[in-house]
């Protein structure tokens, strides 16, 4: 009879992963509790792979190192968020933008030819961006006068890349109506790659960039027209929640839009004056 093989992984102990939680918590808002803590082992192997540290808590000894603390800061909120995304999610949302929320923004604006901005607070790899731009574009050719720009934010340097390049895989498309699929996206010439692209037209009315909701300041205009911050409030707590939704309300022009997650339906109590028009749809 063979010898049972003995498990040889060394997880993490409890000091070290209330060191990781806290440092989480405190930089992006994201609590890590107990029962995450299997997962947030699994995702940080491959750290400590490239790193060649022998074991998960010899990598949290080191993370503080100064000489490489903020690149490896960056490594980790790569790997603990939550990027899961899709095209046209929530659906009823891109319906009610396109059906009640545009045309009560265009007649507020008071002009023609009105410079909408759209701002995808929590953007991950830039799904819920550029279906907002199919919609805005797809008004457009139906007739809408209107200029546009849509501004995708996020935490995560990985996800970023992802969305700047604009490149996804085909089984990710089954959202997307076959009109657009035909008009918005481009094949990879290589058809064994299965990739497809955004038209340049799309990519060129969205921007990308870094930003952490925890911060005190948002680089952002504040005349911005309607705001998605969806399924990401879940993840803070309650008062981190309620510091959220008061600034990106601050962003918001008067009579904007504060679009957030089917979840997330109970913020509208947290900010003063914000208005519910429908269950995860805000109105200032």
């Amino acid at each position: 009879m063979m010898p049972a093989v003995q498990d040889t992984v060394v997880h993490l102990s409890d000091r070290h992963f209330r060191t990781i939680a806290e440092l989480i918590e405190g930089q992006v808002g994201i609590k890590l509790p107990q029962g995450k803590r299997l997962m947030l082992e699994g995702r940080l192997h491959k750290r400590v792979r490239a790193l060649n540290f022998s074991d998960l808590n010899e990598y949290v000894d080191n993370l503080f190192e100064a000489d490489h603390f903020d690149t490896e800061l960056t490594h980790l909120i790569d790997v603990v968020t939550t990027n899961k995304t899709d095209f046209f999610r929530e659906p009823q949302h891109f319906t009610f933008m396109r059906d009640v929320a545009i045309p009560a923004l265009l007649k507020s604006h008071g002009r023609k030819n009105a410079n909408l901005k759209i701002w995808s607070s929590a953007s991950s790899t830039g799904m819920e961006a550029y279906t907002t731009a199919m919609v805005l574009d797809d008004m457009t050719r139906n007739g809408s006068r209107f200029q546009y720009r849509i501004l995708g934010t996020d935490i995560s340097t990985a996800v970023l890349r992802l969305a700047k390049s604009a490149i996804y895989t085909r089984d990710v498309l089954a959202p997307v109506p076959e009109h657009f699929l035909k008009r918005y996206f481009l094949s990879s010439r290589d058809k064994s790659r299965g990739e497809v692209r955004v038209v340049p037209e799309l990519r060129r009315m969205t921007h990308f960039m870094r930003m952490n909701l925890m911060d005190k300041s948002y680089p952002v205009d504040r005349d911005v027209d309607i705001i998605f911050c969806r399924n990401v409030l879940i993840y803070f707590e309650r008062e981190t929640q309620r510091k959220v939704i008061e600034q990106l309300c601050s962003h918001l022009r008067p009579g904007g839009y504060l679009l957030v997650g089917h979840s997330e339906s109970m913020i509208h109590s947290a900010v003063p004056g914000l208005k519910q028009v429908q269950p995860t749809i805000f109105k200032v």
